[in-house]
């Protein structure tokens, strides 16, 4: 592939794969064919695609049991989660309706009404975003919030359904977001540390020449980096670095 045709390509993956999740998880063979149509990918492509997909919990032709993809601990805290769940008798279409176009209308028992029938698809939707570094928890927790704070936004849209699928989209966006966020917080944190022990190997080793501790001024000048530098690297690393002086 050449690079405007592989930039596509990532495009066109992170679109079928919203595409499925907004289809309860799930893509059929066709719809994925369709979207690739362009990029005229061969069958062993198309393999790769779709073998990529199920790797994503995204079921091809029919949903994947994402249950199967869970820790014991994860099933154990769900299981515990749907106990708590006030769980709403089943309701028709029509009364589903009614609910949200109240919640529309800024009522707040029918917001609250929302909220309890949408608590057990948050714990399903979560299930989508586990494997990602986030425990299902704080999943689950970023979800309710997204849910509690959007049945209070719905009143500038126009139909139930419009309304519906916002607030699930706001649910899956908080999830999103967290893992994003946690990610980013993983980098940084392992940045830190290559700089803690880059530092404290450098202090090692200018130490073992000189027997003794060293100073940040001495390892500035051995190392070329700066005496800020080296002092960050001693606060991040809770003034552990037993070779360079405080």
């Amino acid at each position: 592939m050449g690079e405007n045709q592989e930039i596509l390509f990532a495009k066109t993956l992170e679109k079928v794969k919203k595409q499925a999740k907004e289809q309860q998880n799930c893509i059929s063979q066709e719809q994925v064919r369709e979207a690739f149509a362009d990029l005229a990918l061969s069958k062993e492509q198309l393999d790769l695609v779709f073998d990529y997909l199920k790797k994503q919990k995204i079921g091809i032709g029919e949903p994947v049991d994402l249950d199967e993809y869970l820790s014991q601990e994860e099933t154990d805290y769900l299981e515990e989660y749907k106990k708590g769940i006030l769980y709403t008798p089943s309701i028709s279409d029509g009364e589903r309706e009614a609910f949200f176009l109240s919640a529309m209308a800024g009522e707040r028992q029918a917001q609250q009404e929302v909220i309890a029938l949408y608590l057990p698809q948050v714990a399903e939707v979560a299930k989508l975003y586990t494997g990602q570094g986030v425990f299902l928890e704080d999943l689950i927790g970023e979800g309710n919030l997204a849910l509690t704070m959007g049945v209070t936004m719905l009143g500038a849209l126009e139909s139930a359904t419009e309304a519906e699928g916002m607030l699930m989209k706001m649910v899956m966006d908080a999830m999103e977001d967290c893992i994003a966020e946690n990610l980013q917080e993983t980098d940084k944190d392992k940045k830190v540390a290559e700089r803690v022990n880059q530092v404290a190997g450098k202090a090692k080793e200018l130490a073992g020449e000189l027997h003794r501790k060293v100073s940040a001024r001495e390892l500035a000048a051995e190392t070329g980096m700066s005496v800020e530098e080296i002092e960050d690297a001693m606060r991040m690393s809770g003034y552990t670095i037993e070779d360079l002086e405080r």
